[in-house]
């Protein structure tokens, strides 16, 4: 029993931190997640879950800490007994999450390890039901793991380690995660992964006197009926399946995947800060004179856009794309996106809008 109880004590310490960091790379990732809980849980529990949107990104950056914080208070013994009570409070209110989840297919990807370990909502609640187990072992064989440090010392530890976990998320906020594990990171070809990387192939699954059968080809026998096809190699998909440009005069999408464009992504009017406007329109000044044409992406009306680009004083074509698409691209509203026919060759939140020669550095050298 004595070698389950510090095998559970380094898993679970070392996962929660695991878990904790991944999301505190991405705290905006984290807080539209939590956004998703909500809307889902005001319509079929309560209204008043509505009323915590708001305060999603400060939630997002709190339990990712917490995460961080609990971890590193378990691995070094520090209040071992006050520790597992509160990561049992959280793992149930986790299972809870990943069970309602997976039950009524609402929130097809918990976000538990953020965009870096993708989950089925079943594969999330089953980690979780482990973790409970894992918890609820430690608790009833806490003699097992006697404190190794001086409780002052394990204070330290802990609140050194909640300054740097909130300091860390913040500063991922106010520029971009520090690792992008997306689709749409710096050296990926948008078009290359809009494309499947292999043929996929289905399996079908029928039914014949209630019970389910699978085949590789349909069944020429007409006695069993059909439930459903599903890709055996969904790996092999696109990464990328709803990039899309437009305005009222069309599909623009293959326009913006071609020769170099400077997008200056706009997610809401309704939410974009508008303090560093001046560095935008003088990089898209200088970009156009450079021959690199800028673009603006919205998910805005055209009627709100219009009033918003003449606030900000943003002189270049304005077109359309999906408010969620968008998020995914840029963790910063409004965010700067380079291409070069199709390839991200630049990212940056408008915090740290570039000048127009570290622009120029980064494109092809048989471009500049």
């Amino acid at each position: 029993m004595k070698f389950i109880s510090k095998f559970c004590w380094l898993f679970v310490g070392v996962l929660f931190i695991f878990s904790g960091l991944i999301k505190i790379n991405d705290p905006v990732g984290t807080a539209i997640k939590l956004e998703e809980y909500f809307e889902v849980f005001s319509t079929d529990i309560a209204p008043f879950f509505k009323s915590f949107e708001p305060y999603s990104l400060f939630l997002s950056i709190f339990l990712s800490s917490a995460e961080i914080v609990l971890g590193v208070a378990l691995l070094v013994r520090f209040r071992l007994k006050l520790v597992l009570w509160l990561l049992l409070i959280m793992i149930v209110f986790f299972t809870f999450l990943t069970f309602y989840s997976a039950w009524f297919n609402k929130v097809t990807d918990c976000g538990c390890f953020g965009d870096a370990i993708v989950l089925t909502p079943w594969e999330s609640f089953t980690k979780d039901v482990v973790l409970l187990v894992m918890i609820l072992i430690l608790l009833f064989t806490q003699r097992y793991l006697p404190p190794f440090m001086r409780p002052a010392s394990g204070a330290v530890i802990t609140i050194i380690t909640a300054a740097l976990s909130v300091a860390v998320g913040w500063y991922a906020y106010e520029h971009l995660p520090y690792i992008d594990f997306r689709a749409y990171k710096e050296g990926n070809n948008i078009p290359a992964l809009m494309k499947p990387s292999a043929p996929l192939r289905y399996k079908y699954i029928m039914t014949k006197n209630g019970e389910e059968e699978e085949f590789e080809e349909y069944p020429t026998d007409q006695t069993y009926t059909f439930k459903e096809m599903v890709a055996v190699n969904p790996e092999d998909g696109p990464k990328i399946t709803d990039f899309n440009v437009w305005n009222d005069e069309g599909d623009f999408t293959q326009e913006v995947l071609s020769g170099q464009k400077l997008l200056i992504i706009v997610q809401s009017v309704a939410k974009a800060e508008q303090k560093n406007f001046e560095s935008i329109n003088k990089l898209v000044k200088a970009a156009e004179a450079a021959g690199i044409t800028p673009m603006v992406v919205t998910s805005s009306s055209a009627q709100d856009f219009e009033v918003f680009r003449h606030e900000v004083n943003l002189a270049a074509p304005y077109y359309f794309g999906d408010g969620t698409v968008l998020k995914t691209i840029i963790r910063s509203n409004p965010g700067l996106l380079l291409l070069q026919d199709g390839t991200v060759m630049g990212k940056w939140h408008h915090n740290d809008t570039p000048e127009i020669e570290e622009v120029k550095e980064l494109l092809a050298p048989e471009e500049k």
